[in-house]
């Protein structure tokens, strides 16, 4: 029977590019986002192309009743085991020093980035307790590890992440749940068009002059990181481009 992954956040990038990795090597796809439309192909493109079962759940993460929903209707016939949770929905909103943030920006990020991931993963995490096994996968940053000017709200959502996973790790060792999180560098994804409110010159700029990581090679990673012997996890995984040190040094070369 193939293995099920649930992915939030998989209407594009890095959560888009784990269903494409997951679905062509046989897993079965519990996939999650806010765009409707989004999902509805992405559930298409895969069922024609892989052998893969897939559910679409049309919610916004932040909404705990929506939550709680949408996790209670998956087909538990179809996909009686959730062997893999992807916590990848999230987003940076705006770049100011923290002296002019914006209220409503910093609450979309804690909301998201920290309140969502609990959301989902609370109601995961009884389903497997029950299996007595599973794997949670949490999408950081390398801003979990380092804080950048005008940075200030999202480092502290992603440092936020980091010490979560720690402590669920902790907390469900007694269960035989993996949790890994995982500290993605620069990526070109929508990250930065979201950040920037649509100002796609601005946005672009971003990843001007170096070689950024794509959401596939981010994809790449975390199936390898899931499909480790059972005895084996990996807690913290940190990637960049090769050439980032951190969340704020890089360096640019034109070519």
């Amino acid at each position: 029977m193939n293995r099920t992954v649930l992915i939030t956040g998989a209407t594009s990038g890095i959560g888009q590019s784990c269903a494409l990795q997951f679905a062509k090597n046989n897993f079965n796809l519990i996939l999650t986002g806010r765009r409707i439309d989004r999902l509805t192909a992405l559930k298409a493109a895969l069922e024609e192309q892989y052998k893969s079962e897939v559910q679409i759940l049309c919610f916004d993460v932040r909404n705990l009743e929506e939550t709680k929903q949408a996790i209670a209707s998956i087909d538990m016939t179809r996909f009686p085991v959730i062997d893999i949770l992807i916590n990848n929905a999230g987003l940076a909103s705006g770049m100011s020093s923290i002296d002019e943030g914006d209220y409503d920006d910093w609450n979309v990020m804690i909301d998201t980035n920290v309140k969502g991931l609990l959301h989902v993963s609370r109601e995961v995490m009884p389903i497997m307790k029950r299996q007595g096994c599973g794997h949670i996968v949490n999408i950081s940053s390398t801003a979990a590890k380092d804080v950048y000017a005008k940075g200030n709200v999202y480092c502290a959502t992603k440092h936020a992440v980091d010490a979560l996973s720690k402590s669920m790790r902790i907390d469900l060792l007694p269960y035989g749940i993996k949790v890994t999180s995982v500290n993605p560098g620069a990526c070109e994804t929508e990250f930065s068009l979201v950040r920037f409110k649509g100002d796609e010159e601005r946005a672009k700029a971003v990843y001007e002059g170096f070689t950024p990581l794509t959401p596939g090679d981010v994809a790449d990673t975390i199936y390898y990181a899931c499909n480790l012997p059972k005895h084996v996890c990996i807690n913290d995984l940190t990637l960049t481009c090769l050439t980032q040190a951190n969340a704020h040094y890089t360096i640019k070369k034109t070519v």
